[in-house]
């Protein structure tokens, strides 16, 4: 595909976004649809797409209009590309601009607009994160790095690097955490990597590793991920020593590959269904990663940001507070709810905190931190209740 085919294919796909259809599904549906595309070709596109969702309403400014043809026309200017080399109407590219596309187009109003975010939010944004507001909306403009968190229970990152190196990956350690490593090249290779297939290094965010490396853990803990989704944070637990680790999620089938995952790091994980967490308690620690808006993963997950509606926001929140008063019983006297979010939201946070604590005696904050997406990790927070 010649550059500007992969722009009349970005095109076609946000057009598909911006009606309403999933990120991942459209891209999944062009690439099956699309067999000439090589993988270098899907890639581009799918970065364009992501690219332009991220900006979605700098690049509608600059572009003149919030279509596909409008948002690719923005990313172009935005990056100092004359858009008449790509919009020729020859082979495979897009049609030539009107006049009425060369004339349109401006710089983006400050606030929501420069950051790409959808007016409502915005006024969440500064309460929450004060003059750190316009640098967080701007870092979620960007592509997230890539992390892996080193199996402190088979490697050391010193070691860990070198054999990433062997299959052709460059990484360095990142500050976020003891284990966590960021890739500066090489990152499409690393599922085929030996390093990976050994179960050395697992994706996941340094913020992710810090909040489980925050947590008081001693050898004979019982340890339950609460919210284990997929259970990047249940094999980061289990690569402590001396913690027996139990992963239950309300949606079970998210956790269909963590056995074989365990077993590629040769780490141990109990699975339970929702019958059997009661009968397993209690837990020293219970960790929450509750389901929330998203917000400090935007730029992985960008068109969150679009469907993300205030309706949708007070369900999460009735949810995330259910789930504290729900793990309420399955902590032993002087255990751990760890609470936490991949939120900058404070109304997710810090609000659920001071809320969960006016209804429920017995309880204290003894941990409580944010991790800003302008440090270089996706945005989390994470708060301990501790039962007295």
């Amino acid at each position: 595909m010649t550059p500007a085919a992969r722009v009349q294919a970005a095109i076609e796909c946000l057009d598909l976004i911006l009606a309403g259809q999933a990120a991942e599904q459209v891209l999944t549906g062009w690439a099956r649809r699309s067999r000439f595309a090589g993988s270098k070709d899907r890639a581009a596109v799918r970065d364009h797409v992501f690219d332009a969702l991220r900006c979605r309403r700098s690049f509608a400014a600059l572009g003149g209009a919030e279509t596909g043809r409008g948002l690719m026309l923005g990313a172009l200017r935005s990056a100092g590309i004359a858009p008449e080399t790509m919009f020729t109407g020859d082979g495979y590219g897009p049609a030539s601009l009107t006049d009425a596309e060369l004339d349109a187009g401006r710089d983006p109003d400050p606030g929501a607009e420069e950051g790409d975010v959808p007016d409502w939010i915005w006024p969440l944004f500064v309460a929450a994160l004060g003059d750190e507001a316009k640098a967080s909306a701007a870092a979620l403009r960007h592509r997230a790095p890539v992390h892996l968190r080193v199996n402190a229970a088979r490697s050391t990152p010193e070691a860990a690097m070198e054999a990433l190196r062997n299959d052709g990956i460059e990484t360095c350690p990142h500050a976020g955490s003891p284990h966590a490593l960021e890739i500066r090249d090489g990152a499409r290779k690393l599922r085929q990597s030996e390093a990976y297939l050994t179960g050395l290094v697992e994706l996941q965010d340094a913020a992710s590793q810090a909040v489980v490396m925050a947590l008081p853990l001693d050898a004979g803990m019982r340890v339950l991920d609460y919210c284990a989704g997929g259970g990047g944070k249940s094999l980061a637990l289990a690569a402590q020593p001396g913690v027996e680790v139990f992963a239950h999620d309300a949606a079970p089938e998210r956790l269909r590959d963590l056995d074989e995952r365990a077993a590629r790091a040769g780490a141990s994980v109990e699975i339970l269904s929702g019958d059997d967490v009661a009968q397993s308690g209690p837990f020293d620690v219970v960790l929450c990663d509750v389901p929330c808006s998203g917000s400090g993963a935007w730029r992985r997950a960008p068109d969150g940001k679009w469907r993300l509606t205030p309706e949708r926001l007070e369900e999460l929140r009735a949810v995330q507070a259910g789930i504290l008063d729900d793990v309420m019983p399955l902590v032993a006297p002087g255990g751990i709810v760890a609470y936490a979010t991949c939120s900058l939201l404070s109304v997710e946070n810090e609000a659920q905190i001071e809320a969960f604590l006016f209804r429920n005696s017995g309880w204290h904050c003894t941990f409580q931190k944010s991790w800003p997406v302008t440090g270089g990790t996706d945005g989390f927070f994470s708060a301990h209740l501790t039962r007295d």
